[in-house]
């Protein structure tokens, strides 16, 4: 087998674990394949600035992060994102590289469908399996993320995939070597179960692996007063999404996905679609944000009429009314202020802005508000606290 390894710095070779261990992956991965790795990415870059994506001082970072990713080989997102992390590099950064191969992957997605031809079988089947049954999108992610480094750690190993005993083993290797949240564990526990039950046809008996224990928290609750103080710290769009976040008990997947159509300010009323469990709901809209929600639907309406690129909208929804995503009711209430690519259908449309965004503006505003107990659901505005004065 021959493997050139192009781009690498000494300090991304020295950050790694060792070479073999690159090396271990690609053959586990690419097994009697030959791989020389020397990419141009002129029309990649060509393409972000031509597209007017992404701001042209980003242009030169994604194409470095693009070119990472390609130097090993296509991983999945989550080998990649831990490669990044072990060499040192921090979320943001990580995000940039994770976003960066997402757009590549939507223009070039004959690319995307050759990897997943290599793929193996049992993960092509579970992809089908989990699109049957319409998990979101973000849950299939994750999984096949979870089934892939399963399957990578059982080949590495050399142990059966399909055993219990493998189970076991990867379980408590995160637990032990990789010293995984409790939550983190248990997203790859049910992973690797749907893998066993809906693909390979049997159930694992005995999984006595070495558990992340969860701890127990008390819920940090909030007075009306230290809620203000953190809220008046908020501006602009940002703020905006964590007030009606908080107004309206919202999580932030929500409040990002709310379309035009979905606000009613007559009856102060907001419906949320495809919620938690693919639920429809109603809820309350505070009198206290309708100025400013007429406000960005006024910026939102002027950018929407200055625009000849359609908002994304759900496959199925966008091939019943293909002429959907051009109609103002369909555009996001927070639309982001670039187009970028469907990695669902590889086409260029507008989205919503992005959640690292709210999540950085509420950090900022918890540590100006001088408040000191809190948790990461306050931070980040997961969750909501009590005495809210909305």
């Amino acid at each position: 087998m021959v493997i050139r390894i192009y781009e690498l710095d000494r300090r991304s070779e020295h950050m790694y674990t060792n070479e073999s261990e690159i090396r271990g992956y690609v053959e586990s991965t690419y097994q009697g394949s030959s791989i020389i790795m020397k990419y141009d990415l002129s029309e990649y870059k060509d393409r972000l600035s031509t597209l007017n994506m992404v701001q042209e001082n980003h242009i030169p970072y994604m194409t470095g992060r693009v070119k990472h990713f390609l130097v090993l080989r296509n991983p999945d997102d989550a080998v990649f994102a831990d490669i990044l992390s072990r060499e040192g590099r921090e979320d943001w950064q990580i995000r940039q590289a994770l976003d960066s191969v997402k757009i590549y992957r939507g223009m070039y997605p004959e690319e995307s469908a050759e990897i997943e031809e290599n793929s193996p079988e049992s993960l092509r089947i579970m992809r089908d399996s989990l699109k049957v049954r319409h998990y979101a999108r973000s849950t299939q992610k994750s999984y096949m993320q979870w089934c892939s480094r399963y399957l990578t750690y059982c080949e590495s190993n050399e142990i059966i995939t399909n055993s219990d005993s493998a189970f076991k083993a990867f379980l408590s290797y995160l637990a032990l070597n990789r010293r995984v949240l409790s939550s983190t564990q248990n997203q790859a526990f049910n992973a690797v179960l749907y893998l066993f039950r809906n693909v390979w046809l049997r159930e694992p008996d005995n999984i006595d692996a070495v558990r992340a224990r969860k701890p127990l928290r008390l819920p940090v609750v909030l007075t009306m007063e230290e809620v203000r103080q953190v809220l008046e710290q908020t501006k602009g769009v940002a703020g905006l999404v964590i007030r009606l976040i908080y107004s309206s008990g919202l999580r932030l997947s929500e409040a990002l996905r709310l379309r035009v159509q979905d606000i009613n300010l007559e009856n102060t009323s907001i419906t949320v679609r495809s919620g938690k469990g693919n639920k429809d709901r109603i809820t309350i809209l505070s009198s206290v944000i309708i100025s400013d929600l007429q406000n960005q639907l006024e910026q939102s309406r002027e950018r929407f009429e200055h625009s000849v690129i359609p908002v994304s909208l759900p496959t199925a929804l966008e091939r019943k009314y293909p002429n959907a995503g051009l109609e103002w009711g369909w555009q996001y209430l927070f639309p982001a202020q670039n187009a970028s690519v469907d990695t669902a259908t590889g086409e260029i449309r507008r989205h919503h802005i992005h959640r690292s965004g709210i999540q950085k503006a509420m950090r900022e505003a918890v540590r100006k508000s001088g408040i000191s107990r809190h948790d990461e659901g306050v931070q980040t505005g997961s969750s909501k606290p009590s005495g809210s004065p909305f």
